[in-house]
Formats: structure tokens, sequence, C-alpha cells
């Protein structure tokens, strides 16, 4: 659910505005169905293309849908995908009490998980080489892993412990994690998506599916040159789950209705972090997550929270 109030009003312009037109809810209403470029859409719309790539712009603009470039025969094209099903406007100020708020950071090595279950394809790599043989789960108990850079896995989940070393009278107002992360297919596939779910401290806070598939099209930026010279994954998405008092959402978009209380922060002194597929997900396409020397983002899995 997309949240409008008249506390933000340039957002609320913006997605006003993007709703005022009769060919962009046309072309919303299309994206209900399904996810589609800019020249479907011109075609079943009856418009230029340069017509409906501006419209689409005006969308993308609002944050009412979300596009992605992929490669195509000629070029790349891009793929336009609807965020929201629903839109809350509130049309009464609210007033909030401001706290002096103070923050806490801390970065996870990718190879530090404390719990897993993997299925193959699975595997790690690090900078230098393959650290375990892959599609072997048993050789994710080796302290090799303490260096990967690179963990893939079509099942199961990884399971990460944070510490949380904050003032014991502290009061959390969100939390959220981020990393590096796509699909994970038999070399790579960029249309291979992924029902990616987070738990924090056991607490289901939401599923993404990645739209995009498993990225080796280019190498990531930050490849060694040994792997930048395979067919393998080579880069991924950084996504951000992030839990406050009222919503979860993910990159600022609503996910869920977990909240801060449902966590349970403090009564423990470390937080768990845990990150896979469900065996009942639609999409089975496993995960790959990426450590700070590998693909784009220069970060492991990144904790902040902040408190007052």
């Amino acid at each position: 659910m997309l949240e409008l109030s008249l506390n933000h009003p340039k957002k609320l312009r913006k997605v006003t505005h993007a709703l005022s037109s009769q060919d962009r809810l046309k072309i919303i209403a299309l994206l209900n169905k399904d996810n589609l470029n800019i020249h479907q859409l011109s075609e079943k719309l009856c418009l230029p293309v340069s017509t409906a790539a501006s419209h689409v712009k005006v969308l993308e603009e609002a944050n009412l849908i979300h596009t992605e470039l992929r490669p195509a025969s000629r070029g790349a094209m891009k793929v336009c995908t609807r965020n929201f099903d629903d839109i809350h406007i509130k049309l009464n100020e609210v007033i909030k009490i401001k706290h002096d708020k103070e923050s806490y950071k801390i970065e996870m090595p990718i190879g530090q998980y404390t719990d897993f279950e993997v299925a193959p394809t699975c595997g790690m790599a690090d900078q230098q080489q393959l650290i375990v043989p892959e599609d072997e789960p048993a050789h994710f108990y080796s302290p090799a892993r303490s260096t990967a850079q690179l963990i893939w896995t079509r099942k199961g989940f990884l399971e990460y412990k944070f510490p949380i070393i904050i003032k014991n009278e502290a009061k959390i107002s969100n939390i959220q994690f981020s990393l590096e992360i796509c699909s994970e297919a038999p070399n790579h596939d960029h249309n291979w998506p992924s029902d990616i779910t987070v738990w924090i401290n056991g607490v289901d806070v939401g599923t993404w599916t990645s739209p995009g598939g498993d990225f080796g099209d280019r190498p990531g930026k930050l490849n060694p040159k040994y792997w930048a010279e395979t067919t393998s994954t080579q880069y991924g998405t950084l996504k951000t789950w992030k839990v406050t008092n009222e919503k979860t959402m993910i990159d600022e978009f609503y996910l869920s209705s977990v909240t801060i209380d449902d966590l349970n922060l403090l009564e423990k002194e470390y937080v768990s972090f845990r990150i896979g597929i469900k065996d009942d997900a639609n999409h089975k396409g496993g995960m790959n997550i990426l450590g700070k020397h590998f693909g784009d983002y220069s970060q492991d899995i990144k904790l902040e929270l902040e408190f007052y």
C-alpha cells in the first residue's frame, strides 16, 4: 500500500498528477495483468512510442510503477511493473513528536552465517577462487566460508546473528537490513524470478519477488578478474528491508504490517536475520548473496537501527 498525506505535499502532488491522465490509468490497468515493455504499451494503447514513454516516466517518478532495463535482440528494453495494489491518502495533518535519535550500524561478512540450509545449485567463492566444491551442501560447514564474497543456493536459507550494543533503556524506532542479492539459475538467466523472504528474530517480515533474475550479462563492477571471465552470476540488486513502528517496507515501499513491537528486539543481545526461499514459494528461483568485493555495491550485509 502507498501511504500519502498532507505532511508530504510534493509526493502527494506527484501521485495525483500521475493519476490525472486517462492514458496513464490505462497503463496501470494493463500492468495489473502482466509486466510490459514500452513498445507493448504503445501498441495496446494505440499511442506513439514517445508518448507511451513519457507517460511511463511520469508514473515512474511518482513511484507507481518500477522499470528495469532487460536485454533485447537490439540493445535493451525497459520493462514496466506495477508497484502498489492500494493507495491510502490521509487528509488530516499528523503532528509528530520529535525525539533526538541515535543510530547503530554494523556490517556482517556474508560468510559469517550461524545456520543454513542449502541445496544444489549451491556454492561459494572469494576473491581468488571457488572455496567449496560446487553443489555439495556439507561443505557449507567449512571454516573457509569466512572469506566468501559470493554465496548461492537454489533452496533453503542463510541465517546471521548481529550484536545489538545500545543503551538498556533505549527505544528502537526502526531497523533495516540491506544487501546485494539476485535469483539463482544455472550459469545465469535474466528471466528467472524468485520469491525471497526475510525473517527477523524468527518473524516473517515479508517476501520480495526478484523480477529480473540471475544477472550475468556483464561483469560486476567489483568482481575479480577470474570471476569476470566466467558465465556465472556477476552482480545483483541492492535491497533494503526496513521495519518501523507502523509497518515493514522494502526500499521504502510497503511490504507487510509487521512492526518493531512484533520483533522483541531488546529481549536478547543480538538480532537474528534469516534470508531464504520458502518451501511453498510460488517462484523457487533461489538466491545469490554478494559481499563487498563482488558485484556492484561495496558492502556486506548491513544492519542499521535508530533509537532514542
